[in-house]
């Protein structure tokens, strides 16, 4: 009998000054790394080998590194957990052991969370999800929406987020505040496609 697939409820964390490991130091890992970094997160690595790029950062003070394999009580406070070594079997001792949100990368079934395929644009984030059915159609549809939503959304949300903020100020009326912020942002996004072409 085919197993039901897990929904999973989506949200975006805070992580910033959180306390977050992940185990192991390859490619994988610096990729989990580098994406906790610019969310702002407090990252210790654990593994006996980093990348010339976890080194650089670990130089320079943004990663703490345990210069060894994983051991039990490693986890203890964390808010976040990423298993990603090449040991499925200490990738499922991780998982066990997480106190909170885990992630064990490639293995959503050991997992609590999992990470999207992200578009960044300025204060906009765009996550898609196949619930872990296909993580290349994820990606596919990234690209095709990275071409729809480009660098020029970024200025166009900065603008609305001074604008939102003033509005906030000056017009006291909440009905005729959201009028005029929905009419703003309609006015911008037919802007940028007559701009773009998109």
């Amino acid at each position: 009998m085919m197993q039901a697939m897990t929904l999973y409820y989506p949200a975006f964390l805070n992580l910033k000054n959180k306390k977050c490991i992940v185990a192991g130091g390859g490619r994988v890992a610096e990729r989990k790394i580098l994406s906790l970094l610019k969310a702002g997160a407090d990252v210790t690595a654990i593994s006996p080998e980093l990348t010339q790029k976890l080194e650089k950062k670990k130089t320079r003070g943004k990663i703490r590194h345990i210069p060894r394999a994983y051991k039990k009580g490693d986890l203890k406070s964390a808010f976040l957990v990423v298993a990603a070594t090449n040991s499925n079997a200490m990738n499922k001792r991780i998982s066990k052991d997480a106190p909170h949100l885990i992630n064990v990368v490639d293995m959503p079934s050991l997992c609590n969370f999992i990470v999207p395929s992200v578009i960044r644009r300025g204060p906009l984030t765009i996550a898609i999800s196949t619930s872990g059915a296909s993580p290349a159609t994820a990606k596919a549809i990234r690209k095709e929406l990275e071409k729809l939503y480009g660098p020029e959304f970024a200025r166009h949300l900065n603008y609305l987020g001074k604008m939102r903020s003033k509005a906030m100020v000056e017009i006291k009326d909440k009905k005729q505040r959201k009028r005029f912020l929905k009419k703003l942002a309609a006015q911008k996004i037919k802007q940028i496609r007559k701009i773009t072409g998109r």
